[in-house]
């Protein structure tokens, strides 16, 4: 599985970005996708998981209310509709997709500066 993202940038605080995700290889067997950041000089922490079908979601606390993960089966792609950002969130942010029995995949990251 070779997944690759798009759409961050720059945004002022308070605004909005949709990230996007497409996978590509055997991504019939996909379990679960997710989003994942990682600030500078901390840990990769999740952000939202979604299962294959899309019918269960899960976000971290922190965003809540603000993002929306979704998928597009037929695109193979995962979008993250990010909203009411603030500069604390500024991080690379990385995709991610399960597969049962064979691991996890990552995505080469793409950053997303929030300016105050």
């Amino acid at each position: 599985v070779q997944l690759v993202e798009s759409g961050g940038g720059l945004v002022q605080a308070g605004g909005s970005l949709r990230l996007s995700c497409t996978a590509s290889g055997n991504t019939f067997s996909i379990n679960t996708m997710g989003w994942y950041r990682q600030a500078p000089g901390k840990q990769r922490e999740l952000v939202a998981v979604i299962t294959s079908g899309g019918g269960s979601t899960n976000y971290a606390d922190s965003v809540k209310g603000r993002f929306t993960i979704s998928r597009d089966p037929a695109k193979n792609t995962m979008y993250l509709q990010m909203s009411s950002l603030n500069p604390e969130e500024t991080a690379v942010y990385y995709c991610n997709a399960f597969r049962l029995g064979m691991g996890m995949y990552w995505g080469q990251g793409t950053q997303v500066t929030v300016s105050s």
